[in-house]
């Protein structure tokens, strides 16, 4: 089921970073884990990517300024938004301007592998 979509994940928080790849791998995504946007960005990863997962507050470049990066250059990796510190208005704008989910830590492992399907799904249509 999983083999062959390959899902990035971006977050600053290594235990977060480190714990979410292992989830994917184990259940057979590939996964690559970047501690911060720009270093994504720059990665030969950008364009493979079947699903972005992406922190909202990082140093440096946020999530959402990740995904209007991506936006803005006409690609449609599906992209899911994580937060230890949700908002109503964060999470509004974030589905608005076109995000597949937004998340708030913690989150639980079936919710995550639920908006990484819906995401890869809206992806392939």
């Amino acid at each position: 089921m999983a083999k062959g979509n390959l899902i990035a994940v971006v977050d600053d928080d290594e235990s977060v970073r480190e714990s979410v790849t292992a989830l994917l791998k184990s259940i057979g995504y590939d996964a690559v884990a970047f501690a911060r946007a720009e270093d994504f960005l720059s990665s030969d990863h950008r364009r493979d990517a079947d699903c972005l997962i992406a922190d909202v507050q990082m140093p440096g470049m946020t999530g959402f300024d990740l995904y209007a990066r991506i936006a803005a250059s006409g690609e449609a990796t599906p992209t899911i938004l994580i937060t230890a510190y949700p908002s109503r208005g964060a999470q509004t704008r974030a589905l608005r301007d076109g995000v597949k989910a937004y998340l708030a830590k913690p989150f639980m492992e079936e919710e995550l592998l639920g908006c990484i399907r819906q995401a890869l799904d809206s992806h392939s249509e």
